[in-house]
């Protein structure tokens, strides 16, 4: 299997050309992969906690589902591993739509039979990603007051697996 491309080559956000339609012939896209993310849910559901603790990107941003499960696991394990399954509530808030394409040019010897060039450049999906507003919150903690640098430190961990700089805010639950 092919290597995934670095996740700064889709970190741009503009607007998107893929047709998906529910007649198959009109369609551009013919399948989109099943999302990465397993949970989008984690922790105590049911309770109220006193303070939430978001991660927002400082600009707008791409996000490949890959790399938000990567960011979810690590920070959900850093919470589990100290407070167990009861202590948090842990929320991803964003969701990968967006269909990523790639026009694979082959190059080396032989490359001049394989390659189409830009004929047909529409690309295949290879990938999904979400696409994230400026200071939009993509994870969201809620804790007590006694676990608050927990949640920051378990976000600080997580924002390491974004292609882009991220700032952690506390705020106080209502």
């Amino acid at each position: 299997m092919a290597r995934l491309r670095k996740g700064v080559s889709y970190t741009k956000v503009e607007r998107p050309y893929t047709r998906k339609s529910k007649y198959k012939k009109k369609s551009y896209v013919k399948s989109v992969p099943v999302c990465k993310v397993t949970k989008f849910d984690m922790g105590e559901l049911g309770r109220k906690f006193e303070y939430k603790v978001l991660l927002k990107p400082k600009k707008a941003v791409q996000l490949r589902h890959d790399t938000l499960e990567s960011g979810r696991m690590t920070a959900n394990f850093t919470m589990q591993k100290v407070l167990g399954p009861k202590g948090y509530y842990f929320k991803v808030r964003v969701y990968p739509h967006h269909a990523l394409r790639e026009n694979p040019i082959a190059a080396g010897a032989g490359a001049d039979r394989m390659s189409t060039g830009m004929t047909l450049s529409f690309g295949k999906v290879i990938g999904i990603a979400a696409q994230v507003k400026k200071d939009q919150p993509v994870f969201e903690i809620d804790v007590d007051k006694q676990n608050l640098d927990l949640a920051k430190n378990a976000l600080r961990k997580a924002k390491t697996k974004f292609p882009c700089s991220c700032l952690i805010e506390v705020m106080k639950n209502n």
